[in-house]
């Protein structure tokens, strides 16, 4: 499935009518997209990468806090901070290319909400 706000080329693909939710079309959202400005909906996009970001680093550095041994992982004096800046890394890089699909919904939900208030 591709990602909705993850893409190079805008919220929708280009021969789409209008955009998809959970792989079907959904007008709600289309809705609410025509009522907030392409500036709200560019920092909302942001926004949703950013906390998927932060929730994959924090899921990542679980995953690793026990790691011990050779490699990157290593247990030496800089560990610590080489595996927190290598987590981090890996969670940008991670949420940018689509994630888990956390910041769809976070950015549905922005998106909804934004165009309630106008």
């Amino acid at each position: 499935m591709t990602s909705l706000i993850n893409s190079t080329t805008g919220s929708m693909p280009n021969k789409a009518l209008m955009p998809m939710f959970n792989g079907r079309a959904d007008p709600v959202l289309q809705d609410a997209l025509k009522k907030v400005t392409p500036q709200q909906a560019a920092k909302a996009k942001a926004t949703a990468t950013d906390f998927e970001s932060m929730f994959l680093n924090s899921m990542f550095s679980q995953m690793t806090t026990g790691l011990k041994g050779d490699g990157p992982y290593g247990d030496t004096v800089g560990t610590g901070a080489w595996r927190s800046m290598l987590t981090d890394e890996y969670s940008k890089n991670f949420a940018k290319a689509g994630g888990v699909g956390i910041s769809n919904e976070v950015f549905r939900s922005l998106i909804l909400q934004q165009a309630n208030k106008s």
